[in-house]
Protein backbone atom coordinates (compact mmCIF):
# COMPACT_ATOMS: atom_id res chain seq x y z
CA UNK A 1 0.00 0.00 0.00
CA UNK A 2 1.33 3.37 -1.03
CA UNK A 3 0.16 6.38 1.00
CA UNK A 4 1.20 8.95 -1.61
CA UNK A 5 1.00 7.57 -5.17
CA UNK A 6 1.86 10.95 -6.76
CA UNK A 7 5.11 11.18 -4.78
CA UNK A 8 5.91 7.60 -5.85
CA UNK A 9 5.24 8.52 -9.51
CA UNK A 10 7.51 11.58 -9.30
CA UNK A 11 10.23 9.66 -7.46
CA UNK A 12 10.28 6.92 -10.08
CA UNK A 13 10.68 9.54 -12.84
CA UNK A 14 13.40 11.37 -10.86
CA UNK A 15 15.36 8.16 -10.18
CA UNK A 16 15.06 6.94 -13.78
CA UNK A 17 16.36 10.29 -15.07
CA UNK A 18 19.33 10.17 -12.68
CA UNK A 19 20.52 6.83 -14.08
CA UNK A 20 19.55 7.63 -17.70
CA UNK A 21 16.94 4.90 -18.12
CA UNK A 22 14.88 5.11 -21.34
CA UNK A 23 11.59 4.60 -19.48
CA UNK A 24 9.98 3.83 -16.14
CA UNK A 25 6.77 2.03 -15.16
CA UNK A 26 4.18 2.76 -12.46
CA UNK A 27 0.69 1.51 -11.63
CA UNK A 28 -1.72 3.62 -13.68
CA UNK A 29 -4.47 5.85 -12.36
CA UNK A 30 -6.49 8.65 -13.93
CA UNK A 31 -4.39 11.31 -12.19
CA UNK A 32 -1.07 9.75 -13.25
CA UNK A 33 -2.27 9.47 -16.86
CA UNK A 34 -3.30 13.14 -16.81
CA UNK A 35 0.11 14.08 -15.38
CA UNK A 36 1.81 12.09 -18.15
CA UNK A 37 -0.32 13.91 -20.76
CA UNK A 38 0.67 17.25 -19.24
CA UNK A 39 4.38 16.30 -19.18
CA UNK A 40 4.14 15.25 -22.84
CA UNK A 41 2.35 18.46 -23.83
CA UNK A 42 5.02 20.55 -22.06
CA UNK A 43 7.86 18.60 -23.72
CA UNK A 44 9.38 16.95 -20.65
CA UNK A 45 8.85 13.34 -21.84
CA UNK A 46 8.85 11.56 -25.23
CA UNK A 47 5.56 9.79 -24.58
CA UNK A 48 3.69 7.30 -22.46
CA UNK A 49 2.03 3.93 -22.96
CA UNK A 50 -0.62 1.95 -21.10
CA UNK A 51 0.17 -1.75 -20.82
CA UNK A 52 -1.99 -4.60 -19.56
CA UNK A 53 -0.56 -6.79 -16.82
CA UNK A 54 -0.76 -10.56 -17.05
CA UNK A 55 -3.82 -11.80 -15.17
CA UNK A 56 -4.67 -8.44 -13.59
CA UNK A 57 -7.30 -5.90 -14.52
CA UNK A 58 -5.26 -2.78 -13.68
CA UNK A 59 -2.72 -1.38 -16.12
CA UNK A 60 0.87 -0.19 -16.01
CA UNK A 61 1.78 3.30 -17.17
CA UNK A 62 5.14 3.37 -18.97
CA UNK A 63 6.66 6.85 -19.18
CA UNK A 64 9.20 7.31 -22.00
CA UNK A 65 11.83 9.75 -20.77
CA UNK A 66 13.43 12.45 -22.90
CA UNK A 67 17.14 13.34 -23.11
CA UNK A 68 19.06 15.94 -25.10
CA UNK A 69 21.92 15.21 -27.54
CA UNK A 70 24.49 15.19 -24.72
CA UNK A 71 22.44 12.76 -22.63
CA UNK A 72 21.11 15.24 -20.08
CA UNK A 73 17.47 14.63 -19.05
CA UNK A 74 14.76 17.11 -20.04
CA UNK A 75 13.54 16.96 -16.43
CA UNK A 76 16.33 18.55 -14.39
CA UNK A 77 14.32 18.70 -11.17
CA UNK A 78 10.92 17.33 -10.20
CA UNK A 79 9.66 17.99 -6.68
CA UNK A 80 6.44 17.27 -4.77
CA UNK A 81 4.90 20.46 -3.29
CA UNK A 82 1.58 19.46 -1.74
CA UNK A 83 1.67 16.25 0.27
CA UNK A 84 -0.81 14.36 2.43
CA UNK A 85 0.51 15.94 5.66
CA UNK A 86 0.59 19.50 4.31
CA UNK A 87 -1.58 20.54 1.38
CA UNK A 88 -0.53 23.68 -0.53
CA UNK A 89 -3.29 25.65 -2.22
CA UNK A 90 -2.75 28.80 -4.27
CA UNK A 91 -5.17 31.44 -5.45
CA UNK A 92 -4.63 32.64 -9.00
CA UNK A 93 -2.86 35.79 -7.70
CA UNK A 94 -0.32 33.79 -5.65
CA UNK A 95 0.70 30.97 -8.02
CA UNK A 96 4.53 30.88 -7.94
CA UNK A 97 6.70 31.22 -11.04
CA UNK A 98 9.49 28.64 -11.34
CA UNK A 99 12.76 29.99 -12.82
CA UNK A 100 10.89 33.06 -14.12
CA UNK A 101 8.62 30.85 -16.23
CA UNK A 102 11.23 28.34 -17.46
CA UNK A 103 9.83 25.66 -15.12
CA UNK A 104 6.22 24.75 -14.39
CA UNK A 105 3.97 24.21 -11.41
CA UNK A 106 1.37 21.46 -11.90
CA UNK A 107 -1.92 22.46 -10.30
CA UNK A 108 -4.99 20.37 -9.62
CA UNK A 109 -7.93 22.67 -10.31
CA UNK A 110 -11.65 22.35 -10.84
CA UNK A 111 -10.85 22.40 -14.59
CA UNK A 112 -8.44 19.46 -14.33
CA UNK A 113 -4.65 19.41 -14.17
CA UNK A 114 -3.17 22.67 -15.42
CA UNK A 115 0.25 24.28 -15.56
CA UNK A 116 0.78 27.56 -13.76
CA UNK A 117 0.56 29.48 -17.05
CA UNK A 118 -2.71 27.79 -18.04
CA UNK A 119 -4.17 28.38 -14.57
CA UNK A 120 -3.36 32.09 -14.77
CA UNK A 121 -4.93 32.26 -18.24
CA UNK A 122 -8.07 30.45 -17.02
CA UNK A 123 -8.10 32.58 -13.82
CA UNK A 124 -8.30 29.55 -11.47
CA UNK A 125 -6.26 28.48 -8.47
CA UNK A 126 -5.83 25.07 -6.96
CA UNK A 127 -3.60 22.58 -5.19
CA UNK A 128 0.05 22.67 -6.28
CA UNK A 129 1.01 19.04 -6.90
CA UNK A 130 4.62 19.46 -8.06
CA UNK A 131 7.22 21.72 -9.63
CA UNK A 132 9.24 20.69 -12.70
CA UNK A 133 12.36 22.32 -14.11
Amino acid sequence: MNTDPIADFLTRIRNACRVSLPNTEVQSSKLKIEMAKLLLREGYIRGYELRDQDGRKDQLLRVLLKYDALGFPAIRSIRRVSRPGLRKYYRVDNIPRILSGAGIVVLSTNKGLLTDRDARRERVGGEALCTIQ
